[in-house]
């Protein structure tokens, strides 16, 4: 992970942005991830104790981008799990990665919401001046 790796929220009237950061755009993307799952719970707090593979296409970075959030919200939802750390490769419009995760402890966990999908609403994914990828949106809480 590059020193320049990092997630963090942003303000949306309704719902929560998520944001991610890194010297590579799948660093970007597996940040945004990071940020997605400290939505609803800490990452830090969420066990490697199973992996699953996740693949999303898209026709561009942005939808992408939706597609490899809203695979790691399918996974989180119908394995009722958490993920806290995520790995992945682009190649073009494809992305195949891996997250690693544990089934939901509610006590443990303490998930504050669920993610239901990631929107259209701030996306954006683009390389800033320092070279640095910024990967983008508001996530349906």
């Amino acid at each position: 992970m590059s020193d320049l790796a990092r997630w963090e929220h942003f303000q949306h009237v309704a719902d929560v942005g998520v944001r991610g950061l890194g010297a590579t755009l799948a660093e970007a993307f597996v940040q945004a991830a990071i940020a997605l799952t400290a939505v609803v719970s800490d990452p830090a707090a969420v066990r490697s104790e199973h992996v699953v593979d996740i693949v999303a296409e898209g026709e561009d970075d942005e939808s992408l981008l939706l597609a490899w959030l809203d695979a790691i919200i399918y996974e989180m939802a119908v394995r009722h799990m958490l993920f806290g750390r995520y790995e992945l490769d682009i190649r073009g419009t494809r992305g195949v990665g891996r997250a690693w995760g544990e089934a939901v402890d509610a006590a443990r966990h303490e998930p504050a919401v669920e993610v239901k999908a990631a929107t259209y609403a701030e996306l954006s994914v683009a390389q800033r001046p320092d070279g640095a990828w910024v990967a983008q949106c508001v996530v349906d809480v």
